[in-house]
């Protein structure tokens, strides 16, 4: 959201959660806050917040269970505090690199506003007992139940007595992260540096566990995570074409997002353009290069475009959501990109597999849709 966009809201809304994870928009253009005046903010709002009632502690430990329902889509799981002594263990899993001023930037708020203000999503898969769980519980009133943009429908159900739950997780050997890497990176930053500070403290601080939301892997929707590039580097649409002509069967196209998995459609000086892989590879690839984000970095943006790193590089941009393909058309024709790639979405199979081999993604290779809502459930710490 961008920051007028995000100012507007706050003054419209003088409870949005906005006050705490963007407060800089409480600042002028002219003030030009230090980051530490910022996270400050940050902490004042949550304060106060909480001596007004907005938000209340909890009296007695509790997980709760969440159901988004978005059309025919619905997803149910739970919200919990997980260990990060798993984390780094290795039991929950990673994908993705981490970009260290992103974590950097969230660990020092984290640390400021003393809570985990973002819900990381999590997920397994699933087993029969937890989803007999999930199905008993939904049957009971709810403490929330309410919808916001994009018609989704939230619903929470409290859960007091947790033992039946983590009974039935005990049989699930991995969790996986989905969504919020550099979340769960800060989180476990954060844990070390106050466990450094507070060398008397016991294995149960509340410092050593992250808020997450932890779903069965079949309920989850992923959706295509696009790319933009801002020039050709250097070459023409005529020697572009034919250094892509290399690897792949090009072939114009009415259609604006791919069929099947192993191709892509890129969009051009006003055409768009289906990609179909057609390079043998001499082994079985590893999952992790078998994606098809990873074949376009490999073979298009790398080695044609130059792109040697996504994470870091601002030439790229990322476009995700249901309308991705009109954003890239849109933003290629006036002029803010010169060529756009929509990709056929990584699969949650394909997430798994690279995950329990170790190995990474490259950035942004899923849209995780819908989106956990942030500012119903905090953890402090």
């Amino acid at each position: 959201m961008h920051a007028t966009e995000v100012r507007r809201t706050i003054s419209e809304n003088p409870l949005s959660f906005l006050r705490i994870t963007r407060s800089e928009a409480e600042f002028s253009d002219k003030d030009a806050p230090a980051p530490n005046e910022v996270f400050e903010r940050s902490r004042d709002n949550l304060n106060e917040f909480i001596e007004e009632g907005v938000f209340f502690t909890e009296d007695k430990p509790s997980l709760y269970v969440y159901r988004l329902r978005d059309g025919d889509h619905a997803q149910t799981g739970i919200v919990a505090c997980c260990s990060l002594d798993e984390y780094e263990a290795g039991l929950i899993k990673k994908h993705e690199k981490t970009r260290p001023d992103k974590v950097r930037d969230r660990t020092e708020h984290l640390l400021a506003v003393r809570a985990q203000t973002g819900v990381i999503l999590l997920t397994f898969r699933g087993t029969d007992a937890i989803r007999s769980l999930l199905e008993e519980a939904v049957l009971q009133e709810p403490i929330y139940d309410f919808s916001c943009a994009g018609e989704v429908q939230h619903t929470f159900w409290r859960v007091e007595d947790a033992d039946e739950w983590v009974s039935a997780f005990t049989d699930v050997p991995t969790l996986y992260i989905a969504d919020g890497h550099h979340r769960v990176e800060s989180a476990d930053l954060a844990r070390k540096r106050l466990a450094e500070a507070d060398p008397a403290s016991d294995q149960n601080a509340e410092y050593n566990y992250v808020l997450a939301g932890v779903f069965p892997a079949e309920d989850l929707r992923i959706l295509a995570y696009d790319r933009l590039v801002k020039d050709l580097n250097g070459t023409t649409d005529d020697g572009f074409l034919a250094r892509i002509s290399e690897s792949f069967v090009v072939s114009e196209t009415d259609d604006d997002t791919p069929p099947d998995r192993g191709q892509i459609s890129m969009y051009l000086s006003g055409k768009w353009y289906l990609l179909r892989f057609a390079v043998n590879y001499v082994r079985a690839p590893e999952p992790a290069e078998a994606l098809d984000v990873t074949i376009l970095q490999n073979f298009i943006l790398r080695p044609i475009l130059g792109i040697e790193d996504e994470r870091t590089d601002d030439r790229i941009s990322f476009v995700g959501g249901r309308d991705a393909p009109e954003k890239l058309k849109r933003r290629v024709d006036n002029g803010k990109a010169r060529v756009a790639f929509s990709l056929y979405p990584t699969s949650m199979e394909d997430l798994l597999a690279v995950s329990d081999l170790d190995q990474i993604m490259p950035p942004k290779s899923t849209w995780f849709d819908p989106k956990l809502k942030d500012g119903i459930l905090i953890h402090l710490i």
